[in-house]
């Protein structure tokens, strides 16, 4: 079964930084739009950024001007670059995609297992 693999999370202090990554663990047909969700406990999962195939991209509110997304399309891979880091911040960041295994397929929406983003000091 294909799966998206999500790394780079981890213990920061506020004002550092992580880089995220996420990338299917098998080969696929296509991929189309990804981003990122992130889901603090007793908090309802909210949207961080997305990215089309084009490099179109949108973001929270709260991570505007700290955080950037961006996408390797010939690694099926994308990243997010997280900047100003703040205790709010603190949260699972899963990354979600549409992915086409087979060219008989249509695209479905994947989810990663998450990985642990943790600012404090």
């Amino acid at each position: 079964q294909v799966q998206l693999v999500e790394s780079g999370g981890g213990l920061v202090q506020p004002g550092g930084s992580l880089r995220l990554s996420c990338a299917p663990s098998g080969s696929i047909f296509s991929i189309g739009a990804m981003g990122w969700y992130r889901q603090a406990p007793g908090k309802q999962r909210e949207l961080v950024a997305s990215i089309t195939n084009r490099g179109s991209t949108n973001y929270a509110d709260s991570v505007k001007g700290r955080f950037t997304i961006s996408r390797d399309n010939a690694k099926n891979t994308v990243y997010l670059q997280m900047n100003a880091l703040k205790p709010e911040d603190t949260a699972v960041y899963s990354c979600n995609a549409d992915l086409q295994l087979t060219f008989r397929s249509g695209r479905t929406s994947y989810w990663g297992q998450g990985t642990q983003v943790t600012v404090s000091s």
